[in-house]
């Protein structure tokens, strides 16, 4: 089994594939508001899974954190409207401190792919 790296960063990489998953680091974005910071999200992710030779059809659990539970409509009109709903993916979504303050929504992913990273 080999294990591909994307990202990388001296700290941490951004996404990480092993044995035909791929596992997508927390994201964060600057935005005005969750709904932005969302968006901009999940455009990270998609770009992440694209250079896996993957897409959101692929995902098959995520984990999203929010500064503020307040804002969870928000963020699901977002992802309702991203992710594909024949393949959507176990989920859970709970409040919790983000690494700064500036920082409303935070999602990590995880993807499966039979074939492998592409």
């Amino acid at each position: 089994m080999s294990i591909a790296r994307f990202e990388t960063g001296p700290r941490m990489s951004q996404a990480v594939s092993a044995g035909g998953f791929l596992f997508v680091a927390g994201q964060v974005a600057e935005g005005a508001d969750a709904t932005a910071q969302t968006a901009a999200i999940l455009e990270k992710i998609d770009a992440l899974l694209a250079a896996a030779g993957m897409d959101r059809r692929n995902l098959v659990s995520a984990n999203i954190w929010l500064a503020d539970i307040a804002d969870f409509g928000a963020m699901n009109a977002v992802w309702d409207g991203w992710v594909a709903k024949e393949a959507a993916p176990a989920r859970a979504c709970v409040q919790s401190g983000l690494a700064a303050p500036q920082y409303r929504v935070e999602i990590a992913v995880t993807a499966f792919s039979p074939e492998g990273v592409q």
